[in-house]
Formats: structure tokens, sequence, C-alpha cells
């Protein structure tokens, strides 16, 4: 070891040996939450000063085995079903550690560099996207969306004579994107990031089944375009977050062709759903868009910071978010032949994506993938479609609960009801439900559908059996009849 250094870099099996127990511990979730009731107890023995003096690493290790392990995350939990999150299986948890390591980011000639490419082509396959799309690696569907929306805003511009990543946006012009109200609200984000302005994105009614109202999108186009309103986009959900409905994909993109408009799909959550041949008809289109975003860390159960985005145009990307030369990269490629891993950058990724340096994120896609393939994901993604139809079936036959929405994905949302209460006091109580199963380790997240406070299980986690899913129901109805009961 170095001397002259205080941080340990060598003995890495030793450490993480001594850390796999607690690891192994935390992930058989068969200890009550402890993190959420004991909050102040442990945050307290974490807020300490910065040490002027460092405390070793064994000492590092102990707060990681004793306090920190124990009151980590656990929606990796059989009983979790909340938002749209699950924790990552063991072959992208074990590579994802190995990039940490050895891929510590995914430039250079490199194994991890290869399989951000080999990984962005399966998924491609897997998604039926189409081999001529560019990929790129992201955090996750915000920046997914933030990618796809500044290369649309580059496309729309360019088509006027003008270089909005170049120049700035055009003062004289006015923008809009087109989205459902049931819209992911990162697309929001992005609007005010790459300036065009949170406002500008136009919210459109949807139908019954909470899809976009495609004769309310034809009128905002037509009033807009008599306003000389530049359209940026048209995004469709492939599957929403609060009910996980499906836009009328193809439907959107016919409109797209014809008005000349860029078609974003916003897939993070549900355009795994697309291997479940009960629903697979409604992607038809996917393939015919500008742009995809995806998130293997929500489905796939890759570790969290693994989101995807598709280009149609890669030029056009990389226009859209080009660097400006620096001497310290563009001097430092070798021309001719590679006898260094540093010669090259490798699979460029450099020229497409606000990041610069970022981890080896395909690697945990690649094992994920290469463990169980098209079968295996197939298999889970059906399963768990299946699983938000029967909490439908379940909940429909029940007196006491109410479905709220016809499950298209792996969500059904619903309530429990008491006779002749208000919408108002039935919001109340389901409110107190959900808190209540939350305590049992029962996690599903919450929401409103038409109005009404929802609980709402979204499956995507690897760990849920049907006897989870089960359980809920009977949960939901037990806490509410005690409930009602002044109980």
């Amino acid at each position: 070891m170095n001397q002259t250094e205080h941080a340990e870099c060598d003995r890495l099996s030793d450490y993480i040996n001594l850390l796999l127990p607690a690891l192994e511990q935390f992930n058989r979730f068969d200890r009550p939450d402890s993190a959420g009731p004991e909050h102040a107890k442990w945050q307290r023995l974490l807020d300490q000063p910065l040490p002027e003096t460092g405390q070793g690493i064994d000492a590092v290790l102990s707060d990681l085995n004793k306090i920190i392990i124990p009151n980590g995350v656990r929606n990796g939990a059989p009983g979790f079903a909340g938002w749209v999150q699950t924790a990552p299986t063991t072959s992208g948890t074990i590579a994802s550690l190995a990039g940490t390591v050895s891929g510590v980011h995914r430039y250079f000639v490199t194994s991890y560099n290869f399989l951000e490419t080999v990984a962005l082509r399966w998924l491609c396959e897997l998604l039926g996207i189409g081999a001529k799309f560019q990929g790129l690696f992201v955090s996750g569907g915000s920046v997914a969306n933030l990618v796809a929306l500044g290369a649309a805003r580059q496309h729309a511009f360019e088509q006027l004579g003008f270089d909005p990543a170049r120049d700035g946006m055009p003062e004289t012009l006015r923008c809009r994107i087109y989205v459902s109200s049931e819209a992911h609200h990162s697309i929001f984000r992005a609007a005010g990031i790459l300036g065009i302005g949170r406002s500008n994105v136009s919210r459109i009614p949807v139908d019954s089944e909470m899809r976009i109202d495609l004769a309310a999108l034809e009128a905002a186009l037509d009033r807009d375009t008599a306003a000389k309103i530049v359209p940026i986009a048209l995004v469709a959900n492939a599957g929403t977050t609060n009910t996980g409905a499906v836009d009328p994909i193809s439907q959107m993109a016919a409109i797209a062709r014809r008005r000349k408009v860029w078609l974003h799909i916003d897939g993070a959550y549900g355009l795994f759903g697309r291997l479940d041949s009960r629903v697979s008809a409604l992607f038809d289109g996917v393939e015919e868009a500008d742009s995809v975003a995806v998130d293997p860390h929500k489905w796939l159960a890759a570790p969290v910071g693994s989101g995807v985005v598709f280009v149609r145009d890669g030029a056009l990307q990389e226009r859209a978010f080009t660097m400006e030369p620096a001497d310290y990269v563009e001097g430092t490629m070798v021309k001719g032949e590679i006898k260094s891993t540093f010669d090259s950058v490798g699979e460029d990724y450099l020229q497409i994506g606000p990041e610069m340096t970022a981890p080896s994120r395909g690697v945990a896609v690649w094992a994920i993938l290469k463990e169980i393939g098209v079968a295996g994901m197939r298999k889970r993604v059906v399963q768990h479609c299946s699983f938000a139809r029967h909490v439908f079936e379940l909940a429909s036959t029940d007196e006491r609960l109410e479905a709220l929405n016809r499950p298209t994905l792996s969500i059904c949302c619903f309530r429990y009801r008491a006779p002749g209460a208000s919408d108002v006091s039935l919001d109340d109580l389901n409110a107190e439900i959900a808190q209540r199963l939350r305590r049992e380790g029962i996690v599903p997240s919450t929401t409103r559908v038409a109005h009404k406070y929802a609980i709402r299980p979204c499956f995507i986690n690897p760990r849920t059996s049907l006897a989870n899913v089960e359980r809920m129901i009977e949960r939901t109805r037990a806490i509410g009849d005690a409930l009602t009961k002044g109980g």
C-alpha cells in the first residue's frame, strides 16, 4: 500500500466478504422494517461531524454492517409493489459491482465500453424498436425524455433555419409539446430545461380508458398551427405511471407523419409490456417513432441509474448535444492501429447526450438478459400483468372493494368502500388503509383515478408472488372492515 495515502486501495475481497453477510441478511427481508420506525435513532448515529482524522476502513465497515445496510431501501421485499420501482436481481448487482471496480466508466477500448453497444442492440431486439435507432444509456427515464425532446427541439427548429443547440431559442417563435393529461411530469421538467417552457406543454384530455383523445389532439394542433406556434413533439405514453394506459401509438404515428411532427414514445415503465401477447398489439407503431425512452431499472430489474433513449436520427441527436472541441480530449486519440486501451474513446457516446463521464451501465443489462433471455423476461411480464388482472377480479367481486381501472399492463388501482360513505370520507379511509398496509410490509403506492383516491399496486418486482398479491387484497379488506367498525 502507498504509505502516503490514507485510503485503503487493496484487500477488496477481504472487505467485500466482511460485508456480504449483512447484505444477504437484508435481502432475505425476514425482519421488520426498522428504517422508518427507528429513523431518529440511526440518523443520530450517522449525523456526526466531519472527521479531521480518519477513523479507518474498519470503522466504515462497522457502520455499514450495523447501521446503514439494515436501514436500507426495502423495495425488493416481496410485498413491495409501489410506484414503478424494484431492487435489482443478483446478476445485475454483481455485474454492476464488476463495473464499479474494473469498468469505472463507459469509455476507452474495454469490454464495458463494447457492452454498452451490445446491450443497446439487445434491448432494440427485445422491444421491437428497430436496429436503425441510435441508443444511449442515461441515468433514467427523466434524462431519456430530456435527450429525446432535445433532439425533437433541434429537428423542429432546423426545419425553420435555426440551430437552437448552437445559438439558443429564437425569441420570435413560440413552440409546443403535446402530451396527454396522464403524461409523466418529467416531460414538463425537460421542457423547462430546454427553454421550451413548462407552460408550453399542452395537456390533451384522455378518454374513458385514460388514453389521449385523438380528436382533442388534432384540434389543439389545428389551433396552434393557425397561431403559428411551432410543434416540437407529440408524446405517446407506452404505459402511464398512473394506470398503465397505452396511448393509441399507431394512430399518433400517422398524425405525426401527416403533420411532419416528431413522435416520442415514453415507454420508461410500460414498453416491456410488449412482450405480453395479450396486449402486444397496443404497441404497434413504436418502430415508427422518432425517439423512444425505456428504463431497464424498472421492469428488467437492473440497478437504478439504467435508463435508455433511442433516437432514429443519430446525426441530428449529435447536433443537439455535441460538445465544443477540447484539446485534452481530441488531442489524445490515436489515428490508426490501437495498441493501448487509451488510444481511442471506443464506442463513442460522448456527443449524443448531456453526460460526459458516465458509469458503464450496459454491463448490468447485458448480464440480466444473458441470464434470463427473452423467454425469462416474457414470463415475468406476463406474470405481473396477470397479477394486476387478478387484483381487478378480486376487487370487482368483493362488495367492499372497488376496482378503479381495468388493467392494461401490471397496474390495477382499487379502493375500499363503505356503504353510504362520500368520496371525501373514502379518500381519508383509503389513505389510512394504505398507511397501515405499509406498516405490515405490504407496500402499494397511491394515486387518484377519476378524482378518487386509489390504492395502486404496480407489479414489476421479481420477488413478488401470487400469495403476496392476494395478501394485499385480504389485508385491505380486513383493515377497511376494522376501521369502519371503529377498529
